[in-house]
């Protein structure tokens, strides 16, 4: 077959978390914060596991980890806005992934028309309302309704691949 690779693959073992991870870190991903404006102020957390789901009804997915004190903040509330993050901006993805401390502090922010924050510089935003739930073992997958969204073609996306961040292939060249 063409395009295949010409090595065999290896003897398959066990499915760790250790082979799983290096093994899907393979796969680039973008990065993206998803924010909310809660009762007692902006909330946020960092979210590599996105994806457009569905054109028709307008959808988006996302796993937030079971472990995220973040998500069900932003879960109680109902509607957000994911951020998707752009190359210059890897130190937002470090600080809002940080537990117990003002993710907020020192970042500019507008609010999208649910009111949640779109960062500024973002690459894109999508504010949404809560769709559905669904068990994703150690996380919840978030379907969403995209109720707005906007996007800077200007601005490159911060990428995610084995285990870091990496340029885009138009600002490698």
């Amino acid at each position: 077959m063409s395009g295949c690779p010409t090595r065999t693959p290896s003897v398959p073992g066990p499915v760790t978390p250790e082979a799983l991870r290096a093994t899907l870190g393979a796969f680039a991903s973008g990065v993206v914060i998803v924010t909310a404006q809660g009762p007692d102020g902006p909330i946020g957390f960092t979210c590599q596991s996105f994806s457009s789901l569905s054109l028709d009804p307008p959808l988006v997915s996302f796993s937030p980890s079971r472990s995220s004190s973040s998500w069900p903040r932003i879960r109680a509330v109902g509607r957000f806005c994911v951020n998707v993050l752009a190359a210059d901006q890897e130190q937002h993805s470090a600080g809002f992934a940080r537990s117990g401390a003002d993710k907020f502090a020192g970042v500019s922010w507008a609010p999208a028309p649910s009111g949640a924050p779109v960062l500024d510089g973002v690459g894109a935003w999508i504010d949404c309302t809560l769709w559905n739930e669904y068990d994703g073992g150690d996380h919840t997958i978030v379907a969403a309704r995209v109720e707005a969204l906007g996007a800077d073609p200007q601005r490159l996306p911060l990428l995610f691949f084995r285990g870091g961040y990496h340029l885009t292939p138009r600002e490698d060249a």
